[in-house]
């Protein structure tokens, strides 16, 4: 097994040292390890397997020999020095946003398009977890803003990846359209929530979360806030969705903990369709309560998440079911098997 040289930039920071303690515990082939942070903090020391190892100046001549720099000293730093790297031989892994937006440099998120990485030139940018859950933040942001101009009755969130799920554009992007009516699908949702409560006296959406957990058949995987299934009617192959195990009928009502536990599960779930059906297009959407709408105590927010394995046709669009040939049980059943 080849072993590599790795350099971390920024090692005397937070990520720098999430990244040493990674390193480590994934038992990654290493033959040097070289730690590297500003002038004034050369001559420190990291503990790494068990030794004290000395941070570098990050500088030209520091990459020398280097086969991977994983950075995360900010993007001022990585714009500068990421270059340097790459033009003494190492290949970068970026945790910063200076290089995402470039168009000759790929967005490789691995749980969802490790395969983006051939594609590179020297410098790889990085989707992290906690960019996943600067994403959420940002559609509650957005939808807090949106909810106050009186136009709109409805905020749709949406993603559609790969050009048979109607992707117009490469780079990786969502969608937020506010409307001035609720969209049909969302009220017959919101109206068959609504009978339910009343003849039940429960939350459909909440009866389903614990039917799921206690039957476990088609529980793709769960944390401490979210719980990720695959439908028991659904309408497409590996139709999935993600839903709170609290009630709650407002997606911008999530709290930090949730955030952080709905970004671990939306992208273990993509990096189990990624695999497993090897890159699908796929639309993902979230469904949360209408503007100002009463209807807290029976809508449950959630995301939908359908890859495209089949067309939708002349039988559907006529009759509004929906031919699916895959069992809920045995996608279920595949998903699980595949580790993150």
């Amino acid at each position: 097994m080849k072993h590599y040289c790795v350099a971390v930039v920024g090692a005397m920071g937070a990520v720098g040292h999430e990244m040493l303690a990674t390193l480590e515990q994934r038992q990654f082939p290493i033959s040097e390890i070289r730690p590297l942070d500003v002038a004034e903090n050369a001559g420190e020391t990291v503990l790494f397997r068990g030794k004290n190892i000395v941070v570098r100046e990050a500088k030209k001549g520091a990459f020398s020999d280097v086969d991977i720099a994983l950075f995360s000293a900010g993007a001022e730093a990585s714009a500068i020095l990421a270059p340097i790297a790459a033009a003494e031989g190492a290949v970068v892994i970026d945790n910063s946003s200076q290089w995402r937006m470039d168009p000759g440099v790929p967005l490789v998120v691995p749980e969802v398009n490790p395969d983006a990485v051939d594609a590179h030139h020297g410098i790889i940018a990085n989707l992290p977890e906690k960019q996943v859950e600067e994403l959420l933040w940002t559609y509650r942001d957005r939808i807090m803003d949106l909810s106050r101009d009186p136009r709109a009755k409805y905020i749709l969130i949406f993603k559609n990846h790969g050009k048979p799920a109607g992707a117009s554009l490469e780079h990786p992007h969502s969608q937020l359209i506010a409307t001035p009516i609720v969209p049909k699908r969302v009220m017959e949702e919101i109206e068959g929530s609504r009978d339910y409560y009343h003849f039940k006296e429960r939350c459909v959406f909440c009866d389903i979360v614990r039917q799921e957990l206690a039957d476990q058949t088609r529980l793709v995987v769960e944390n401490d806030s979210f719980i990720a299934i695959e439908v028991f009617a659904s309408r497409f192959p590996f139709e999935t969705w993600i839903m709170p195990k609290k009630h709650t009928c407002n997606f911008h009502e999530i709290e930090r903990k949730e955030v952080m536990d709905l970004a671990a599960i939306l992208k273990s779930v993509m990096h189990k369709m990624y695999v497993l059906l090897e890159d699908p297009p796929f639309n993902y959407i979230l469904h949360t309560a209408p503007v100002n709408n009463e209807c807290r105590h029976f809508f449950h927010w959630h995301i939908e998440i359908m890859p495209r394995l089949t067309q939708v046709a002349g039988f559907e669009w006529g009759t509004g079911m929906y031919i699916n040939p895959t069992i809920p049980e045995e996608a279920a059943k595949s998903l699980r098997e595949v580790e993150n």
